[in-house]
């Protein structure tokens, strides 16, 4: 069976995609899928993490990284398919017809949103050129600040777009940017549980999308 493909998309950098990327992508392998990392964002803050993790914990035949191009992104993916149980995708934060192959792959595109209107205004072009190409999207909102009433009006303001919301959410925890800046992810570690149950809830929602 081949496998499936998520495309991580968002227009406004800083939306905490490749963050998302790489904490999906460990909790799919603990959950013991193997998995492939596909950047085609130029910056390249993927690479460096999987270059960081590289030296820290060593080769992992299960966990793949590789670039591609945004036109490349579905030529690429689809290789990576064939050989990997889940092909996660980091975009570039624009939205133009480069995003359009690695949304066309994709069995799922995850948006992730942070909490502030900006944010979300930065979704619709996103949700409007998913729904173009057809693909299953999943707002995720990221770097939450939770019980909070803007958290609640973003999250409403956001189904209104006519996306399905994720009811996991990720909090804005230190955590997350302490473990990639040295090659990990929050599920790697117990320091700090309530940051693993978030992305093992988000993983297991996920999860439900892609039968």
């Amino acid at each position: 069976m081949a496998g499936r493909i998520i495309t991580v998309a968002q227009q406004k950098g800083g939306s905490g995609k490749t963050t998302l990327a790489v904490n999906l992508a460990i909790s799919l392998r603990q959950k013991g899928h193997s998995v492939a990392l596909l950047d085609t964002d130029p910056q390249g803050s993927l690479g460096r993490w999987f270059l960081e993790r590289l030296e820290r914990i060593g080769m992992d035949d299960d966990l793949e990284f590789g670039t591609s191009s945004a036109w490349g992104a579905s030529y690429e993916s689809e290789k990576l398919k064939k050989r990997f149980d889940f092909v996660i995708i980091d975009t570039p934060p624009k939205i133009d017809s480069d995003l359009r192959p690695a949304l066309r792959v994709a069995d799922l595109v995850v948006v992730p949103v942070a909490t502030s209107h900006v944010d979300l205004w930065a979704t619709e072009g996103v949700l409007d050129l998913a729904r173009r190409e057809k693909c299953e999207t999943l707002i995720v909102l990221n770097r939450t600040r939770p019980h909070t009433r803007l958290a609640g009006e973003i999250a409403e303001r956001a189904a209104e777009l006519g996306a399905e919301v994720a009811a996991a959410q990720v909090a804005n925890r230190v955590a997350y940017a302490e473990t990639l800046g040295i090659g990990l992810a929050a599920p790697d570690t117990n320091r700090n549980a309530p940051a693993k149950a978030e992305i093992e809830s988000l993983t297991d929602e996920v999860l439900t999308w892609l039968p």
